[in-house]
């Protein structure tokens, strides 16, 4: 028996779309979930924009304020696609009101504000999902299951990647990303957090870092109307940014391995490189998100001179066979999100959770609030 479930998405801009596309194509991809999403509310407050997505996407209402979300009982699942500054607020009161939450990455601006969601949705009993979409890559979770097993012997350091040039032209607006209030920090939060999480989600936890970050275009110009994306403005006032365009990481992790983290939202050249190279005792795996359904794979007795592999993923390999029926046929980002949704519809069907959780972004929080200081102090934190 399949119960309907009323969700909101408070916040759309690009992201939303992406959630409420996700909920119209999982029942497609997943349809033994024993709950099926409806779509109920989209709040946004910039105006015609909730009107326009309600008509593009079958929305039942639209609102500007997501306090009437927390309050209308024909919705038990709210995404949070807001800004970071209102991740806090939102995800503490939907999940007080008894709303379960799938809410994006980092959960806030700082550690304090993704524990606090956490707590809160511990609390109230109800589930949440984080959107760090990138362990969802099949070839990903099969990476994790050769290094669990020991494939490529034991793991002697990592390195992760994570390169675009969104922010690189000097006239991109200065949105809330690149100011403190509203951001918090800036590449440490949109990019290094899912590093961060691919980091763990491979090698496990994080016990001490050393970073340093740099700001490289200080100045942008204030928009003049409503943003959406990556949006240019040229003639407003110029303002500071902020926060930081690039970060330098090393990482040591329980296991006694190291890691290298790099991101940079600048970085000229450079279109969504995002990708880890394991290395271990008898072999490695790499992978490159631009090539999603490819892992490089080495292993065997050679160690020296020993090849590598490329190992296309298949029906075999994670949530592959939900999309496509043999090995090589691509994917593409919104079918990562769509597992997402997978998991959390799954998580509420099943009452336990189920991918990436709070807890998750608490850990990659408390790693990025570490990168912050290091790169203040110039020392190594232990977290």
């Amino acid at each position: 028996m399949v119960s309907a479930l009323g969700v909101a998405v408070v916040g759309f801009g690009w992201m939303g779309r992406v959630h409420t596309q996700a909920y119209a194509r999982v029942p497609h991809h997943f349809p033994q979930l024993a709950v099926r999403p409806e779509l109920v509310t989209v709040v946004e407050d910039v105006p015609g924009r909730a009107e326009e997505a309600a008509e593009r996407f079958g929305f039942a209402t639209t609102a500007r304020d997501w306090r009437e979300v927390a309050a209308d009982p024909r919705v038990h699942a709210v995404s949070i696609t807001a800004p970071n500054f209102l991740h806090r607020e939102i995800g503490v009161a939907m999940a007080e009101a008894g709303k379960h939450i799938w809410i994006e990455k980092p959960v806030g601006l700082t550690a304090a504000d993704a524990r606090a969601v956490a707590d809160a949705v511990a609390r109230a009993g109800v589930q949440g999902t984080v959107g760090f979409n990138y362990r969802n890559a099949p070839a990903v979770a099969h990476a994790r299951e050769l290094i669990a097993a020991g494939e490529i012997g034991t793991v002697t350091h990592v390195r992760v990647r994570l390169f675009s040039d969104y922010a690189a032209h000097p006239e991109s607006a200065l949105t809330w990303r690149y100011e403190r209030e509203r951001g918090g920090s800036g590449v440490l939060g949109d990019l290094a957090s899912h590093g961060v999480d691919l980091a763990r989600f491979l090698l496990g936890e994080i016990t001490a870092l050393t970073a340093d970050t740099a700001i490289f275009v200080p100045e942008r110009a204030r928009p003049t109307g409503a943003t959406a994306g990556h949006t240019r403005a040229t003639g407003g006032d110029l303002g500071p940014v902020e926060n930081e365009d690039y970060v330098g990481c090393l990482l040591r992790f329980a296991s006694g391995a190291r890691g290298v983290l790099e991101a940079s939202r600048v970085a000229v050249g450079e279109q969504n490189t995002y990708g880890f190279e394991v290395h271990g005792t008898k072999g490695a795996v790499l992978w490159d998100f631009r090539r999603m359904g490819e892992l490089g794979v080495s292993r065997g007795t050679a160690y020296q001179d020993q090849s590598v592999s490329t190992v296309f993923v298949g029906p075999g390999h994670g949530a592959y066979a939900a999309f496509q029926p043999g090995s090589a046929n691509a994917m593409g980002y919104d079918d990562l999100k769509v597992i997402e949704a997978h998991h959390f519809l799954r998580s509420i069907a099943e009452g336990t959770p189920h991918g990436a959780t709070l807890d998750d972004a608490v850990h990659s929080a408390t790693a990025l609030d570490a990168m912050s200081r290091s790169a203040e102090s110039g020392a190594w934190v232990t977290l």
